[in-house]
């Protein structure tokens, strides 16, 4: 009796260290999604300056959430800015 519990022990302890890693990877890409889209709205050249500070300021204050937000509704504005016009056929 003793043995299978010292197992379940080991069992036991070794979830609770990949809960810990899978946390700790979670975090460490939702803080280099943040940098990344920090550093995006910065240096977007499809956006205006105020435009620009809005979007840093939105990312610095709501974090992940933030860069989310831009993610999806700000960074498209870079792609349209730098494609070429369609040719005529």
């Amino acid at each position: 009796m003793e043995q299978s519990t010292g197992a379940a022990m080991i069992g036991m302890s070794l979830l609770g260290i990949l809960a810990i890693l899978m946390l700790a990877a979670i975090v460490l890409a939702s803080c280099i999604f943040w940098i990344w889209m920090l550093i995006h709205a910065i240096t977007n050249k499809g956006l205006t300056d105020t435009e620009k500070v809005m979007w840093v300021v939105i990312i610095l204050f709501l974090h992940f959430i933030g860069g989310l937000i831009y993610f999806f509704v700000g960074r498209p504005k870079a792609i349209v800015v730098g494609a070429a016009p369609p040719k005529a056929a």
